[in-house]
């Protein structure tokens, strides 16, 4: 995955998610950090306390639709996603967050 080109002539999505399966105890909110890095998308990233892995993703459309893939079907080494959900998709102008973060 790379990062594009951050163009600020159009809006940015934001979407939240929650990840289903084994996710928990495998990194995986490690990953979800240096991959959002990477692609320049911002927010955050929790274990939840039923089992599943939370979020927030801000970016533009293309990075965060990458992010969604590998959120849906990769994971990290050692998880097993059974589905991901995605809420509360809308447009923004600006970002809400600073860098990407995992939260306890």
């Amino acid at each position: 995955m790379a990062g594009g080109d951050p163009s600020c002539d159009q809006p940015f999505v934001s979407i939240e998610f929650e990840v289903f399966g084994k996710v928990q105890g495998v990194y995986f909110t490690k990953y979800v950090r240096d991959l959002c890095r990477q692609l320049g998308i911002c927010g955050w990233v929790k274990n939840s306390k039923n089992g599943t892995i939370v979020g927030k993703m801000q970016g533009q459309q293309e990075l965060v639709d990458q992010m969604m893939q590998w959120l849906s079907t990769v994971g990290s080494p050692g998880s097993t996603i059974d589905h991901c959900e995605f809420t509360n998709w809308e447009s923004v102008m600006k970002l809400q967050y600073d860098g990407y973060a995992i939260r306890f």
